[in-house]
């Protein structure tokens, strides 16, 4: 079965309507696992029927190594992002891990990613859902 692990911070919202989506595309063909930088985070993206949920640094050091896919705003790879919830070593954890990132062109950072046109968020996770089912033929 598919692991996949959704970071997400502040109040989990961006996170919270990807496993929302990813219920609605796949049901139980895959395992979610929210990994909220806070508690807030995680506990709103456990109510969109994530499987697991765990919360903070240590938790993501560790699950990040666990899964085969990992979703998320590209601020999960920007070490002090999310108004600093997201720490250094998530970052360096995140983008280390072996597995396939598939990372959503939003954030709040003084970052700016040249050649994409900004899209709402359901367009966005409606191509998310596309390259999955194309990437693990799910």
């Amino acid at each position: 079965m598919l692991k996949v692990a959704i970071v997400d911070g502040q109040g989990g919202g961006i996170g919270s309507y990807i496993i929302k989506s990813l219920r609605e595309a796949f049901g139980d063909k895959i395992e979610i696992i929210a990994l909220g930088t806070n508690a807030a985070a995680t506990a709103n993206m456990m109510k969109c029927k994530a499987n697991k949920g765990a919360s903070g640094e240590n938790a993501i050091l560790c699950c990040v190594k666990k899964v085969d896919l990992i979703v998320g705003p590209i601020s999960i790879i920007i070490a002090n992002s999310m108004m600093g919830e997201l720490t250094p070593k998530m970052a360096e954890a995140i983008g280390s891990s072996e597995a396939k990132k598939f990372l959503l062109p939003i954030t709040q950072e003084d970052v700016e990613i040249i050649g994409f046109e900004k899209e709402p968020l359901p367009h966005l996770v409606e191509k998310l859902i596309l390259r999955i089912k194309e990437e693990f033929h799910v």
